[in-house]
């Protein structure tokens, strides 16, 4: 007899970024050269003076149970961080460290959506967003946002999507997986559309923020509309911009009473993120930022290189990205002969050429790619020659 499961399991799946990494591990530990350009994570050490920090916590004894949301230190450090770099003020029972930001959106969606809640989902978008909604028993309600808008949502379609049962919104700037990025004017004019409903929450993911490619300034919701300062979520962390993906620490500010309730939930969950972590990440937020904009220069080179190497590839349509690390490629044109699926695509592209990426399907948009551009030179060079050679051969 097999284990029954419960119902709310069938509600989501495995993520997909996730199942293409494993595809690429198992074909790498079968003696395969394959360039996997499926995972989002920053190919650079994290920097010397953040490892040291976090070795001197370890031998100062900081190896014990902390306060469920973070530390004093660290709390102080995000403080700081908003006020620094985004003009934004907080006390302390408005700020909470979790186990990435991918907890702290998880805390924030469980501790506010209910049963057939609906929660306006921009897409293409991170693949985890719907199914944390789907799990805490909510209605993602998609927003396409093809290339004809930029991949960008706007105030008229939000405001088209809201009903009464509307709870949230997730913002994602800059976008994973399109690299969008929204202005502040365009982020005025959304919070326009939400002033007056207080009872729908805006969770806004600044997790890319530092990874940007132009010269206007970073713009995040909480700061432009302070009038809705009691409805927004913003989350952040230190796995884009410092190169600590391994180190699980996410960090989120907002209404005290929402924050409370997400210290409650996180108490009979995961409790404290890692102590060594959140002294890491003192480091990382109080330290030297010259290693955010060194790995931003970088990944701007990466992207304008690959993107060269691409511009001829037959079939493929490409779109240039303001922020974060990916392409979100369109390959309309390259199916209807060999291959006549996304999926076909992205499973022949393993199999004949060993290169791995994630389709667009798992972020709501078909039929797309997505290629990290979070890999090394030598790779990005071969991972190009390897998709021009196989959509010449289509």
């Amino acid at each position: 007899m097999t284990l029954p499961l419960a119902p709310r399991m069938s509600r989501i799946q495995a993520s997909p970024t996730a199942a293409a990494m494993a595809r690429a591990a198992a074909a790498k530990a079968a003696g395969r050269d394959v360039i996997s350009l499926t995972t989002g994570e920053p190919d650079f050490d994290t920097p010397a003076h953040i490892q040291e920090a976090a070795i001197a916590a370890m031998r100062a004894g900081e190896t014990r149970y902390t306060a469920v949301d973070g530390t004093p230190a660290l709390k102080d450090a995000i403080i700081v961080k908003f006020a620094r770099e985004n003009g934004l003020e907080f006390a302390p029972d408005q700020v909470i460290a979790a186990t990435g930001a991918k907890q702290v959106i998880f805390n924030a969606i469980l501790a506010t959506i209910s049963e057939g809640d609906e929660v306006i989902v921009p897409s293409p978008a991170w693949v985890s967003y719907p199914d944390i909604v789907k799990l805490a028993g909510g209605v993602p309600v998609d927003m396409p946002c093809g290339p004809q808008v930029r991949f960008k949502p706007s105030a008229e379609a939000i405001a088209a999507l809201i009903t009464p049962r509307t709870r949230a919104l997730m913002l994602n700037s800059p976008c994973n997986p399109t690299g969008a990025v929204l202005s502040a004017e365009e982020l005025r004019a959304i919070g326009d559309v939400l002033v007056g409903r207080p009872d729908i929450l805006v969770i806004s993911d600044d997790i890319y923020e530092h990874i940007r490619y132009g010269y206007a300034p970073f713009a995040t919701l909480a700061a432009v509309c302070p009038e809705l300062a009691e409805q927004v979520l913003t989350v952040n962390g230190v796995s884009k911009a410092y190169a600590m993906t391994g180190w699980r620490l996410g960090y989120g500010t907002g209404p005290a009473g929402l924050i409370r309730a997400m210290r409650v939930l996180q108490s009979q969950s995961t409790t404290n993120p890692s102590a060594i972590s959140q002294a890491a990440a003192v480091a990382a937020l109080n330290g030297p930022q010259d290693c955010v904009e060194a790995q931003r220069a970088a990944f701007e080179r990466r992207r304008d290189r690959l993107l060269g190497a691409l511009g001829n590839c037959p079939g493929l349509t490409l779109h240039k990205p303001e922020g974060a690390f990916y392409l979100f490629i369109g390959i309309e044109n390259a199916l209807g002969g060999r291959y006549t699926t996304e999926t076909a695509f992205v499973d022949a592209l393993l199999e004949r050429e060993d290169l791995a990426v994630v389709g667009g399907a798992g972020f709501g948009a078909s039929p797309f790619i997505r290629l990290s551009f979070a890999a090394s030179d030598a790779a990005l060079e071969e991972a190009a020659l390897r998709l021009n050679r196989f959509c010449s051969d289509l």
